[in-house]
């Protein structure tokens, strides 16, 4: 399994690390530039930002299904290769204009190995213990979300994005190598034909939809908790201390409990409708929490919004391995991603629109009512029944 919380976390850094930085490349934007400059600098850096999400969006459910076609070994093996050279070219180039290919490189790659992961995740346990496979995934994958940023700027502040992107080459290949060496070959199972018709039905079945919703609303939370408590805090007149401390205890917290969701789901004392819509319930109390004033309105708002978001995400992806064909698995995981991404992206915006015309302790407020309403629909989940 270590290859495979190693790919998480990989995945995860990359990610976050390099996005958290890009903006040291943008030698014109500085506090010197002028506005039109600025601008042109803030849409360059705009876009990158946008290539790796995009690539993962329109990619992944195409990896999922590939693994499922050749073998999840394979995909897996060469996306991460794929993204140590898609890192390594910015590295041999050095020049601004193939950052683009870089950065588009290293989304498409991820969008290989991430799904391939999970599926991996799926077939080499046993049922009874996908959940403390998917906790311990989650996990790592949060620590290279936390980690990013901070260990990104610290090597950009030592070597430049040459540096960053030469410690993501070398952390790909050892990972690869790593993977070749110690996880098994899984061979694919046979499939019956599938068409479109077909997949169209399975992906609005509400066992497919359920988790998805959920997953996706535990990010939107997690996103929206990282990029406007510190907002909220900040209109508070807190230090940027506080508000940075108050973004690592979300992290924390949504790192620390998947484990032990998982675990606990795997020993019957947890079960798939009560941990999600439990899960639901603690974020949407955390974006409630986010309008009350002062450091223990934004403390509180945190802590129960990184429990909430930790404690849906292994239970989300557990119920979806519960209910799919362990020959579509890859397939079915690929494309929950996309609701992941949705949620990733489409929480802040929905939170800004609001914001923007009645302030954003309403965003805080309309956003904690949409989770909240999902919770009837979490407690429709079905008790997991491993299909054939």
């Amino acid at each position: 399994m270590w290859p495979l919380y190693a790919a998480g976390f990989t995945t995860a850094f990359g990610a976050h690390g390099i996005a958290a930085n890009l903006g040291a490349d943008l030698g014109a934007g500085g506090s010197g530039a002028g506005g039109a400059e600025l601008a042109r600098s803030v849409l360059y850096l705009g876009v990158l930002l946008a290539l790796y999400d995009a690539a993962e969006v329109v990619l992944k459910p195409v990896f999922g299904t590939l693994a499922d076609r050749i073998g999840a070994r394979p995909v897996l093996l060469g996306g991460l290769v794929a993204f140590a050279a898609a890192s390594a070219l910015y590295v041999a180039v050095r020049e601004p204009g193939w950052l683009w290919a870089a950065r588009l490189g290293q989304g498409a790659a991820a969008s290989a190995f991430s799904p391939a992961a999970s599926a991996l995740l799926v077939r080499l346990n046993p049922a009874v213990r996908h959940g403390r496979a998917f906790g311990s995934y989650g996990f790592w994958k949060s620590a290279g979300f936390t980690a990013g940023p901070l260990l990104g700027g610290v090597l950009v502040w030592a070597g430049g994005l040459t540096l960053l992107f030469g410690v993501m080459t070398a952390l790909a290949a050892a990972v690869a190598v790593w993977a070749a060496l110690a996880v098994p070959a899984v061979p694919p199972l046979p499939r019956a034909r599938q068409t479109l018709a077909d997949l169209a039905r399975r992906l609005a079945d509400g066992a497919f939809v359920r988790p998805v919703l959920a997953l996706a609303a535990a990010t939107a939370a997690l996103s929206v908790g990282v990029g406007f408590l510190p907002l909220s805090g900040r209109a508070d007149g807190l230090s940027p201390v506080a508000t940075g401390a108050a973004v690592s205890a979300l992290a924390a917290c949504a790192a620390f409990v998947q484990p032990w969701a998982g675990r606990a789901l795997d020993a019957g004392r947890l079960t798939l409708r009560t941990g999600l819509s439990a899960g639901l319930a603690v974020t949407a109390c955390g974006m409630a929490a986010a309008v009350l004033p002062g450091v223990a309105g934004l403390l509180v708002a945190a802590l129960l919004t990184g429990a909430g978001t930790g404690l849906i995400t292994p239970l989300g992806f557990a119920a979806l391995a519960a209910t799919t064909p362990q020959a579509r698995v890859g397939q079915t995981m690929g494309t929950a991603e996309i609701g992941r991404e949705l949620g990733d992206s489409g929480g802040p915006l929905f939170v800004a629109a609001i914001a923007t015309g009645a302030g954003l302790a309403w965003g805080f407020t309309a956003l904690a009512l949409l989770t909240a309403l999902l919770i009837p629909l979490a407690l429709t989940t079905p008790r997991a029944a491993v299909p054939a």
